[in-house]
């Protein structure tokens, strides 16, 4: 058993309610290890003091083509005393980002933590982060130490990854996917980001309250495909460097005036070949207007995109997640729920910053 001496135990958190709220997009043969793995970590949360029995476990159904759904809410209908499992079905895939936001967002504990179904999150870290958040941080970040299990090309994709992220300003904390933990308060913060183009690594820091990192091992996928592909990696990153940075439109900008002066080399050249008579005629009117133009239209698209880029992103007010049935133990075994939506209006009225 691992808990934190009480001299660092801040005053006022005592035992908190704890959801635990996973993404599932065709987990179907994922889902009964990670079932078998968190009956007993909700057991020793609880028995540990950690938490207040009982934990509650979130799986949300991004869309999943399998039995994924069924599975889910069989489980739900199952009793247990230190874990109450509840089913989120979306009504279509929405991906994997927006999925865990909903599912932050329907999660009901004080202390919400949130874990991949694939159990590359190794389960048994969530008890370090209720120690790091009684500990008074209200975030607290899952960080692989080792990524001994993944081929040499993922881990040379994700170092790649995490460097092009940095360059471009994004800032993220390495080796941090979206294993991590966010207290009531934290989350009543993230409510009032309204992103439509959803990055959670990168919106979560920007919430600026205490953190602390929990250090483990990356063990390999229990069963199943993994969802993030090379293409999938490379779509995440374009999302993620378009939603927090301008830099690729400051780019174009660059490299417009760079034409620019490109086209007065271009200019000083042909008025230098038209003074010792060895030029075409027609060339050199041709050649610098035809740079001059481009540079001057590159660098003109620079400035409106980097405005535009802006007001692309906040002007989609799109759903961000649409809910078709909810799976709760017995008599709410299953609730439809006519395609509701988060009310944003409502989420920043509810979202108090602390």
């Amino acid at each position: 058993m691992y808990l934190k001496p009480d001299s660092q135990i801040v005053p006022g958190r005592g035992l908190p309610r704890v959801s635990i709220v996973i993404p599932c997009f065709n987990e179907e043969a994922a889902l009964p290890h990670l079932l078998a793995a968190l009956r007993p970590l909700c057991a020793d949360m609880v028995e540990s003091g950690r938490a207040i029995a009982p934990v509650e476990v979130l799986l949300v159904d991004d869309g999943s083509r399998d039995a994924t759904w069924d599975l889910i809410r069989a489980a739900a209908e199952t009793d247990d005393a230190t874990l109450r499992l509840r089913g989120l079905k979306l009504s279509r895939n929405h991906g994997h980002q927006r999925a865990l936001l909903a599912g932050l967002m329907t999660a009901k504990g004080e202390v919400v933590i949130s874990m991949d179904a694939d159990l590359q999150d190794d389960p048994r870290a969530a008890l370090q982060m209720l120690d790091a958040w009684r500990g008074g941080a209200e975030i607290v970040y899952g960080q692989r130490s080792a990524r001994d299990h993944d081929s040499a090309f993922k881990r040379m994709t994700a170092r790649g990854f995490y460097s092009v992220m940095r360059r471009f300003g994004v800032n993220l904390v390495p080796d941090h996917a979206d294993y991590r933990l966010m207290s009531r308060k934290a989350l009543n913060v993230l409510a009032r980001f309204g992103e439509e183009n959803l990055f959670l690594r990168g919106v979560v820091p920007l919430i600026g309250l205490e953190s602390a990192i929990v250090t483990y091992e990356r063990p390999p996928r229990i069963a199943g495909e993994t969802k993030y592909p090379l293409a999938k990696m490379l779509g995440l990153a374009i999302e993620g460097i378009t939603s927090f940075s301008v830099r690729p439109l400051r780019m174009i900008t660059w490299a417009g005036l760079g034409m620019a002066a490109l086209s007065m080399a271009y200019l000083a050249y042909a008025l230098g070949a038209w003074i010792v008579g060895g030029t075409v005629r027609g060339w050199m009117s041709m050649i610098v207007s035809m740079t001059l133009l481009g540079g001057m239209q590159m660098f003109a698209l620079g400035v409106i995109g980097e405005y535009i880029g802006k007001i692309y992103t906040e002007t989609k007010r799109r759903p961000r997640f649409i809910v078709d049935e909810i799976a709760e133990p017995h008599a709410e075994s299953v609730q439809p729920m006519r395609h509701e939506t988060v009310d944003r209006a409502a989420a920043r009225r509810d979202a108090t910053v602390f």
